[in-house]
């Protein structure tokens, strides 16, 4: 996808505006057969200071597992974003053009006893009323190996 092709789209996205305050989302993992892996809900608290985005996410998972990822996102100017999380491996690398916004970065994720490290290409997509879709492919050695999809709404 070309995120360019986003450029005149409304309303426009930026990470720093959106997810300052409450948020909740839901979403699925479907894996590369589309099975349904995994359902689950985050709330998100987001506080902005200076040029730095600070995400909280608290994840519950379908079979009761919580969890949490606490993101800090760098606001780069020019639409353009990093950030990191004790599970992203180096840097996430974000730009942003109209309602769309793209993240790359690599994730070790927990599956069952073990840590893979998977390729994140997360596509954000924001809505009226608040709402901010996203979709992710998940990759590992270049081979897709499922899908999230995320709905968000905002609080506050």
């Amino acid at each position: 996808m070309n995120l360019d092709k986003f450029s005149n789209t409304q309303p426009k996205l930026l990470l720093e505006k959106y997810f300052n305050g409450k948020t909740e989302a839901w979403g699925l993992f479907h894996d590369r057969f589309g099975n349904l892996k995994r359902s689950f809900k985050v709330d998100i608290s987001g506080t902005v200071s200076g040029n730095e985005l600070i995400l909280d996410e608290r994840f519950l998972y379908d079979d009761g597992e919580k969890d949490q990822r606490i993101w800090k996102i760098k606001i780069l100017g020019d639409n353009k974003y990093s950030g990191t999380a004790p599970d992203v491996v180096g840097e996430a690398i974000g730009e942003s053009r109209g309602n769309a916004l793209n993240w790359k970065y690599k994730l070790n994720l927990k599956v069952d006893q073990s840590i893979i490290k998977v390729d994140f290409d997360d596509w954000m997509f924001l809505q009226d009323k608040g709402v901010l879709m996203n979709r992710a492919e998940v990759r590992k050695w270049g081979i897709n190996v499922g899908v999230v999809t995320i709905t968000f709404l905002k609080i506050n």
